[in-house]
């Protein structure tokens, strides 16, 4: 039997087999599987029978002769499976182990190996018309949408708001998002972003902003939070000043660090007018110093305020700071030099150089008109700089020009 046994596995070598492969072990699992590949034992005698499963394929198969059932050798035992199917039928019969089944129409169905087919095997026009492909991806392009169902980084981006046709249009951010792995290097700092503060419908726009954030070390960026944290900033303050400033966590601590001290310094302000001024602006901690330096020198030398006067503006308007230079001379020289405003006036309501020169100018000459252009607090019919800047027109004119609207714009068709 052993003989007709080692026959029957040479004859099997390299067959495909479709069914179930029954085992004459009973503490053998039988697994059902599409298609498993037989080989012959190795060695002289093939005097244990174990199956070995390997990618779905069984590599090693052979019969006991055994009497009494040798038990496998160790390197069979972490591939052994205990058989609870009804359809094994073993019999032991004087010392020789036979399989058999049932029903003769369980048995294991062979069929012949088929080779795999050649990549250069010619195929009809038909089959082809069959085959379904994706088109590959372009070496080079100026778009992303071409990357974007190919990409789980760029496709979970655009799901979240990212506008991937603002960063295309920036150097090397593309070529950046394309090599970022989503589970590797967005996912946690977007976690991360969402435990700042950031929330989470505006994290697209974030990105878009910022995508640089998704390259930078999440130990570094945790280091600049609790730095923000010892200098007494609150969570709320954090989460505000992050948002309106992307950037901001992209800066070193010793940068950020540097920023306080030269807007403390600077303006002579305590820590905790510095501390307000940069969680109302926090553009002032990512932009340029450029800008600040000049309009600083500006207002000392061409303007002519004082130290006292400049903390008080910037204290309530910090925009003063950003503000375009040519913008703020202009407004100074028109309210000043022809409106009479003077300066402790102008450091009492600073918003004036936010307001659009046209608006001061249309107003001033509509008062004119009317005669009520009145500036000095010491005189009747005084109106404050306030007043005149920030109120809507319908009230403007009943209130500070005592005249109707339809005056007013009809006095403007006239400018």
């Amino acid at each position: 039997m052993a003989s007709l046994c080692h026959r029957a596995c040479n004859r099997w070598t390299s067959l495909r087999v479709s069914g179930l492969l029954f085992s004459s072990n009973p503490e053998v699992k039988v697994m059902p599987a599409a298609s498993y590949s037989l080989h012959p034992p190795t060695g002289a005698g093939g005097h244990r029978c174990f199956l070995v499963q390997k990618r779905w394929r069984l590599t090693h198969f052979s019969f006991s002769s055994s009497a009494t059932g040798s038990p496998p050798s160790e390197e069979a035992d972490s591939v052994q499976f205990v058989d609870n199917s009804p359809l094994q039928n073993t019999k032991h019969n004087q010392g020789r182990t036979e399989l058999s089944t049932p029903d003769d129409s369980l048995l294991p169905i062979v069929f012949d190996d088929v080779p795999l087919p050649s990549v250069f095997e010619e195929i009809s026009d038909e089959e082809a018309l069959h085959i379904e492909a994706s088109p590959p991806l372009p070496p080079t392009s100026f778009t992303l949408r071409d990357y974007v169902d190919r990409s789980e980084t760029l496709t979970k981006l655009v799901l979240l708001g990212v506008d991937l046709s603002k960063l295309q249009k920036r150097p090397n951010v593309a070529n950046m998002l394309l090599r970022l792995d989503f589970d590797r290097d967005v996912k946690d700092r977007l976690l991360f972003l969402k435990d700042v503060g950031v929330e989470e419908e505006l994290l697209g726009a974030f990105l878009t902003r910022n995508p640089f954030i998704l390259t930078e070390d999440l130990e570094n960026l945790q280091k600049r939070v609790q730095y923000l944290q010892s200098k007494k900033f609150s969570t709320a303050a954090i989460s505000r000043m992050v948002s309106g400033a992307p950037y901001l966590l992209n800066f070193s601590v010793e940068r950020l660090d540097n920023r306080l001290g030269f807007y403390q310094e600077e303006l002579g302000l305590s820590t905790q007018k510095t501390r307000d001024l940069v969680i109302r602006l926090p553009k002032l901690l990512t932009g340029s110093l450029e800008p600040v330096k000049e309009n600083l020198r500006v207002c000392r030398i061409e303007l002519g305020f004082r130290e006292n006067e400049i903390q008080q503006m910037i204290t309530c308007v910090p925009k003063l700071l950003l503000a375009s230079k040519s913008k703020v001379t202009r407004l100074f020289d028109y309210l000043h030099n022809t409106m009479g405003i003077p300066h402790h006036l102008m450091t009492k309501f600073p918003q004036a150089f936010n307001a659009k020169f046209l608006r001061i100018k249309d107003r001033h000459l509509f008062l004119q008109h009317v005669g009520r252009a009145q500036y000095d607090p010491s005189q009747p019919n005084y109106i404050p700089l306030d007043k005149l800047v920030a109120t809507p027109d319908d009230v403007f004119c009943v209130t500070l020009a005592k005249a109707t609207l339809s005056d007013f714009e009809t006095f403007q068709k006239t400018l």
